[in-house]
C-alpha cells in the first residue's frame, strides 16, 4: 500500500461521478481542494463542500478559506461552513468514504510522514450517512470570497499575537481552557467579528481578537445571534453560577472568588469582574444594584 493510498481512494472515486459530489471534512487545504477539484469530471455540475473555518484554526494553518477562491473560479463548486463540523465524508453520486481523512497534505499522504488514516467505502443510503447529510442540510452557512478574506485578515493578526490561544479541536480537546472577558468594551466584538476594526489601536484589537478566539463562535451570523453565542459561552464561566442559579451576584464576592483561585492579584480580580459586569450588562437581561457591595440582577430594572 502507497503512502498516498487515502488520496488514491478519494481521487478515484471523484473520477466516477457523473452528476454530484459532496466533500465534507473540517480541516480542507487548497492544494488539496485543488486537486479534488480536478479529479471531477467536467460534466459533473454540482459540487457542494462543507467545511468549517475558525480563526484561530486558519491561524494555526490547518484550514485554507481560500478554497472559497478555488471554487468560484471552477464555476461548479460551492463552500459551506458547519461550525461544530467533525465528520469526513466524500460522495460521488450515491457512492460515498467514510473515515478519518481531511482533506490535507498529511491526511491525504500527498506529503512526506503522512497521518495513519482510514476510509471506508459505503452507500450513501446508509442510515448514518443519511442522518449526517440531513443534519448538514439543516444547519450550514456559505462560505463566501467575502468571509474568507475577512478570516485570514483576522487569522493574519492573531499570528501576530504571542499571547493567542491554542488551537482546541472538537472531539479531541474537550476541556476548554479557562477564559475572562478581556476587552473593556464589549461593543467592539461584532465589528470585529465582521471585519470592521479599522479605527481600533493595534494592542486593544489583539485583545479583541483573543477573546473572539476563545468565544469561538460560528462565522456569519447576524448582531443578534452573535450575541445569544456570546452570553451562553459567558454563561459557563464559573464565578456567573451565582447570578444563573440565584439571579443576582454580588461582586465583592465574586471578585474574592477569582483571586483565591491563585491566578489572579486582588487589583486584577477587580478588573476582572468589572470587565464582566460589562459584557453582562451588554449581552444580557441584567441591571447594577448598589447595595452595600453592588450587585448584578438576572432581568430589567423597576423603576
Amino acid at each position: 500500500m502507497t503512502a498516498d493510498h487515502i488520496w488514491r481512494q478519494i481521487a478515484q472515486l471523484l473520477s466516477t461521478a457523473t452528476s454530484r459530489v459532496l466533500l465534507v471534512a473540517p480541516f480542507i487545504k487548497k492544494d488539496v481542494f485543488q486537486a479534488a477539484l480536478g479529479a471531477v469530471p467536467a460534466e459533473v455540475e454540482e459540487i457542494t463542500c462543507v467545511t468549517r473555518w475558525s480563526v484561530a484554526e486558519v491561524a494555526a494553518g490547518v484550514s485554507d478559506p481560500e478554497i472559497a477562491e478555488l471554487a468560484q473560479l471552477d464555476g461548479r463548486a460551492t463552500i459551506r461552513l458547519c461550525h461544530n463540523l467533525h465528520a469526513k465524508l466524500f460522495v460521488a453520486d450515491d457512492r460515498c468514504l467514510v473515515g478519518s481523512a481531511n482533506l490535507t497534505g498529511k491526511a491525504t499522504g500527498r506529503v512526506p510522514a503522512p497521518n495513519l488514516e482510514l476510509l471506508v467505502e459505503v452507500g450513501t443510503s446508509h442510515p448514518q450517512v443519511q442522518h449526517v447529510l440531513a443534519l448538514l442540510d439543516a444547519s450550514t452557512v456559505p462560505g463566501t470570497v467575502e468571509l474568507a478574506e475577512q478570516m485570514r485578515e483576522q487569522a493574519n493578526l492573531l499570528q501576530r499575537d504571542e499571547d493567542g490561544p491554542r488551537v482546541v479541536v472538537p472531539g479531541h480537546d474537550e476541556q476548554q481552557t479557562r477564559w475572562l472577558p478581556e476587552t473593556r468594551n464589549p461593543e467592539r466584538l461584532y465589528r470585529v467579528y465582521n471585519g470592521r476594526h479599522r479605527h481600533i489601536g493595534s494592542d486593544v484589537l489583539a485583545g479583541v481578537l483573543r477573546d473572539l478566539a476563545h468565544l469561538d463562535v460560528a462565522p456569519g451570523l447576524e448582531e443578534q445571534a452573535f450575541g445569544a453565542a456570546v452570553l451562553a459561552r459567558l454563561r459557563t464561566i464559573p464565578e456567573l453560577r451565582a447570578l444563573t442559579e440565584a439571579g443576582r451576584m454580588n461582586l465583592a464576592d465574586a471578585q474574592v472568588d477569582l483571586a483565591a483561585t491563585g491566578e489572579f492579584t486582588a487589583e486584577q480580580a477587580k478588573r476582572a469582574v468589572e470587565t464582566i459586569a460589562a459584557w453582562l450588562s451588554y449581552f444580557d437581561d441584567v441591571h447594577l444594584v448598589p447595595v452595600g457591595p453592588w450587585e448584578i440582577r438576572q432581568g430589567k430594572e423597576i423603576t
